[in-house]
Protein backbone atom coordinates (compact mmCIF):
# COMPACT_ATOMS: atom_id res chain seq x y z
CA UNK A 1 0.00 0.00 0.00
CA UNK A 2 1.58 3.20 -0.85
CA UNK A 3 1.90 5.88 1.93
CA UNK A 4 -0.28 9.22 2.38
CA UNK A 5 2.46 11.07 1.29
CA UNK A 6 3.38 9.25 -1.96
CA UNK A 7 -0.65 9.21 -2.41
CA UNK A 8 -0.76 13.46 -1.63
CA UNK A 9 2.17 13.64 -4.15
CA UNK A 10 -0.01 12.05 -7.01
CA UNK A 11 -3.23 13.69 -6.04
CA UNK A 12 -0.91 17.20 -6.57
CA UNK A 13 0.97 15.96 -9.80
CA UNK A 14 -2.41 14.38 -11.52
CA UNK A 15 -3.87 18.33 -10.91
CA UNK A 16 -0.61 19.76 -12.10
CA UNK A 17 -0.48 17.46 -15.27
CA UNK A 18 -3.62 17.91 -16.06
CA UNK A 19 -4.60 14.08 -15.79
CA UNK A 20 -8.08 14.76 -15.07
CA UNK A 21 -9.43 11.27 -15.63
CA UNK A 22 -6.71 9.52 -13.65
CA UNK A 23 -6.75 11.83 -10.37
CA UNK A 24 -10.27 10.02 -9.97
CA UNK A 25 -8.83 6.68 -9.53
CA UNK A 26 -5.99 8.32 -7.34
CA UNK A 27 -8.60 9.70 -5.25
CA UNK A 28 -10.13 6.26 -4.51
CA UNK A 29 -6.70 4.70 -3.68
CA UNK A 30 -6.49 7.11 -0.89
CA UNK A 31 -9.51 7.02 0.22
CA UNK A 32 -9.80 3.28 0.45
CA UNK A 33 -6.12 2.97 2.01
CA UNK A 34 -8.42 4.92 5.22
CA UNK A 35 -6.28 8.39 5.13
CA UNK A 36 -8.58 11.59 6.44
CA UNK A 37 -10.31 13.27 3.24
CA UNK A 38 -8.97 16.89 4.03
CA UNK A 39 -5.26 15.70 4.07
CA UNK A 40 -6.31 14.56 0.60
CA UNK A 41 -7.67 17.68 -0.10
CA UNK A 42 -5.07 20.16 1.35
CA UNK A 43 -2.16 18.48 1.23
CA UNK A 44 -2.71 16.98 -2.65
CA UNK A 45 -5.49 18.64 -4.95
CA UNK A 46 -5.40 22.32 -3.58
CA UNK A 47 -1.30 21.79 -3.52
CA UNK A 48 -1.67 20.57 -7.43
CA UNK A 49 -3.80 23.50 -8.14
CA UNK A 50 -1.16 26.60 -6.24
CA UNK A 51 1.58 24.68 -8.10
CA UNK A 52 -0.21 25.01 -11.12
CA UNK A 53 -1.81 28.86 -10.31
CA UNK A 54 2.41 29.66 -9.90
CA UNK A 55 2.98 28.42 -13.74
CA UNK A 56 0.06 30.66 -14.64
CA UNK A 57 1.77 33.35 -13.10
CA UNK A 58 5.66 32.46 -14.48
CA UNK A 59 3.74 32.33 -17.68
CA UNK A 60 3.92 28.35 -18.66
CA UNK A 61 1.13 27.50 -17.78
CA UNK A 62 -1.83 29.80 -19.22
CA UNK A 63 -5.93 29.79 -19.05
CA UNK A 64 -6.73 26.39 -21.41
CA UNK A 65 -4.21 24.56 -18.82
CA UNK A 66 -5.28 26.06 -15.97
CA UNK A 67 -9.03 24.67 -17.00
CA UNK A 68 -7.94 21.78 -17.15
CA UNK A 69 -5.78 21.58 -14.01
CA UNK A 70 -9.07 23.10 -12.04
CA UNK A 71 -11.30 19.92 -13.62
CA UNK A 72 -8.60 17.34 -12.39
CA UNK A 73 -8.74 19.16 -8.92
CA UNK A 74 -12.74 18.94 -9.19
CA UNK A 75 -12.95 15.11 -10.05
CA UNK A 76 -10.60 14.36 -7.33
CA UNK A 77 -12.65 16.34 -4.78
CA UNK A 78 -16.01 14.48 -6.22
CA UNK A 79 -14.99 11.65 -4.66
CA UNK A 80 -12.91 13.21 -1.44
CA UNK A 81 -15.66 15.65 -0.23
CA UNK A 82 -18.29 13.12 1.01
CA UNK A 83 -15.46 11.51 3.11
CA UNK A 84 -14.82 14.68 4.89
CA UNK A 85 -15.81 14.52 8.71
CA UNK A 86 -18.62 17.12 9.22
CA UNK A 87 -17.94 18.78 12.96
CA UNK A 88 -20.19 21.40 13.98
CA UNK A 89 -22.58 21.05 11.16
CA UNK A 90 -25.82 23.14 13.13
CA UNK A 91 -23.07 26.11 13.15
CA UNK A 92 -21.52 26.70 10.35
CA UNK A 93 -20.09 30.37 9.15
CA UNK A 94 -21.00 32.47 6.59
CA UNK A 95 -18.70 33.56 3.80
CA UNK A 96 -19.66 35.86 0.74
CA UNK A 97 -16.64 35.43 -1.49
CA UNK A 98 -15.82 37.13 -4.78
CA UNK A 99 -13.42 38.68 -6.77
CA UNK A 100 -14.36 42.42 -6.73
CA UNK A 101 -15.83 44.53 -9.89
CA UNK A 102 -12.90 45.02 -13.09
CA UNK A 103 -11.28 41.96 -12.87
CA UNK A 104 -11.74 38.43 -14.01
CA UNK A 105 -8.80 36.59 -12.83
CA UNK A 106 -10.77 34.13 -10.30
CA UNK A 107 -7.92 30.98 -9.52
CA UNK A 108 -6.57 32.35 -6.29
CA UNK A 109 -10.53 32.79 -5.44
CA UNK A 110 -11.67 29.61 -6.34
CA UNK A 111 -8.97 28.24 -4.39
CA UNK A 112 -9.74 30.16 -1.13
CA UNK A 113 -13.39 28.99 -1.51
CA UNK A 114 -12.80 25.35 -1.57
CA UNK A 115 -10.33 25.72 1.34
CA UNK A 116 -13.17 27.03 3.08
CA UNK A 117 -15.61 24.50 2.20
CA UNK A 118 -13.61 22.07 3.25
CA UNK A 119 -12.90 23.47 6.67
CA UNK A 120 -16.70 24.07 7.08
CA UNK A 121 -17.64 26.86 6.01
CA UNK A 122 -20.67 27.40 4.00
CA UNK A 123 -20.12 29.85 1.53
CA UNK A 124 -22.20 32.04 -1.34
CA UNK A 125 -19.72 32.22 -4.47
CA UNK A 126 -20.04 35.79 -6.08
CA UNK A 127 -18.05 34.77 -8.66
CA UNK A 128 -15.63 37.33 -10.63
CA UNK A 129 -16.31 41.20 -11.76
CA UNK A 130 -18.93 41.16 -8.86
CA UNK A 131 -20.61 45.14 -8.60
CA UNK A 132 -19.62 46.13 -5.09
CA UNK A 133 -23.37 46.37 -4.29
CA UNK A 134 -23.63 42.67 -4.65
CA UNK A 135 -21.54 41.62 -1.40
CA UNK A 136 -23.43 43.44 0.73
CA UNK A 137 -26.61 42.41 -1.05
CA UNK A 138 -25.71 38.75 -0.50
CA UNK A 139 -24.27 39.70 2.94
CA UNK A 140 -27.82 40.73 4.25
CA UNK A 141 -29.69 37.99 2.38
CA UNK A 142 -27.72 35.28 3.93
CA UNK A 143 -27.31 37.04 7.45
CA UNK A 144 -22.78 36.18 6.58
CA UNK A 145 -20.18 36.57 8.92
CA UNK A 146 -17.53 37.46 6.28
CA UNK A 147 -17.01 39.05 3.30
CA UNK A 148 -13.98 37.96 1.05
CA UNK A 149 -12.65 39.95 -1.69
CA UNK A 150 -9.86 39.45 -4.18
CA UNK A 151 -8.20 40.78 -6.68
CA UNK A 152 -5.15 40.63 -9.03
CA UNK A 153 -5.37 43.97 -10.55
CA UNK A 154 -4.42 47.54 -8.31
CA UNK A 155 -7.01 49.30 -10.66
CA UNK A 156 -9.55 47.49 -8.63
CA UNK A 157 -8.57 47.42 -5.35
CA UNK A 158 -10.15 50.96 -4.49
CA UNK A 159 -13.33 48.93 -4.94
CA UNK A 160 -12.27 46.95 -1.62
CA UNK A 161 -12.71 49.95 0.43
CA UNK A 162 -15.99 50.88 -1.28
CA UNK A 163 -17.28 47.90 -0.03
CA UNK A 164 -16.61 48.48 3.29
CA UNK A 165 -18.18 51.80 3.32
CA UNK A 166 -20.97 50.10 1.80
CA UNK A 167 -21.41 48.22 4.51
CA UNK A 168 -20.79 51.11 7.18
CA UNK A 169 -24.05 52.44 5.08
CA UNK A 170 -26.16 49.83 5.60
CA UNK A 171 -25.76 49.72 9.29
CA UNK A 172 -23.87 46.14 9.27
CA UNK A 173 -20.29 46.61 8.99
CA UNK A 174 -19.71 45.50 13.24
CA UNK A 175 -21.17 42.54 12.59
CA UNK A 176 -19.55 41.45 9.31
CA UNK A 177 -15.92 40.90 9.27
CA UNK A 178 -13.96 41.58 5.69
CA UNK A 179 -10.72 39.50 4.53
CA UNK A 180 -8.64 40.74 1.46
CA UNK A 181 -6.80 39.49 -0.46
CA UNK A 182 -4.62 39.12 -4.15
CA UNK A 183 -0.90 39.63 -5.78
CA UNK A 184 -1.19 43.56 -5.45
CA UNK A 185 -2.53 43.21 -1.51
CA UNK A 186 -0.41 44.11 1.50
CA UNK A 187 -1.35 44.76 4.88
CA UNK A 188 -0.54 47.98 4.94
CA UNK A 189 -3.50 48.37 2.42
CA UNK A 190 -6.30 46.28 4.39
CA UNK A 191 -5.36 48.67 7.55
CA UNK A 192 -5.88 51.48 5.23
CA UNK A 193 -9.37 50.92 3.92
CA UNK A 194 -10.46 48.97 7.34
CA UNK A 195 -10.56 45.37 6.56
CA UNK A 196 -10.34 43.05 9.73
CA UNK A 197 -7.70 40.94 7.79
CA UNK A 198 -5.31 39.82 5.06
CA UNK A 199 -4.02 36.80 3.46
CA UNK A 200 -1.33 36.67 0.97
CA UNK A 201 -2.25 32.95 -0.15
CA UNK A 202 -5.37 30.15 0.41
CA UNK A 203 -4.03 27.98 2.85
CA UNK A 204 -3.42 31.50 5.76
CA UNK A 205 -6.56 33.01 4.21
CA UNK A 206 -8.61 29.81 6.29
CA UNK A 207 -6.53 30.42 9.48
CA UNK A 208 -7.58 34.01 8.90
CA UNK A 209 -11.02 33.50 9.02
CA UNK A 210 -10.77 31.04 11.65
CA UNK A 211 -8.99 33.51 13.95
CA UNK A 212 -11.94 36.15 13.23
CA UNK A 213 -14.50 33.82 13.98
CA UNK A 214 -12.87 32.39 17.35
CA UNK A 215 -12.12 36.22 18.17
CA UNK A 216 -16.16 36.98 17.37
CA UNK A 217 -17.00 34.26 19.53
CA UNK A 218 -14.80 35.16 22.07
CA UNK A 219 -16.36 38.84 22.33
CA UNK A 220 -19.44 37.55 22.77
CA UNK A 221 -19.19 34.85 25.27
CA UNK A 222 -17.17 37.78 27.58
Amino acid sequence: MKSQQDLWLALSDCVVNMEDDLVSEVAKEYIAAGYPALDGILKGLVDGMQKAADLYEQEEYFIPELLVCADAMYNGLAVLRPHLEQADAGKKHKVVIGVVEGDTHDIGKNLVRIMLESSGYETYDLGRDVPLHRFIDKTKEVDANVIAMSTLMSTTMPGMGKVIELLKAAGIRDRVKVIIGGAPISLAFAQKIGADAYSSNAVDAVKVVDRLMGAEAAALGA
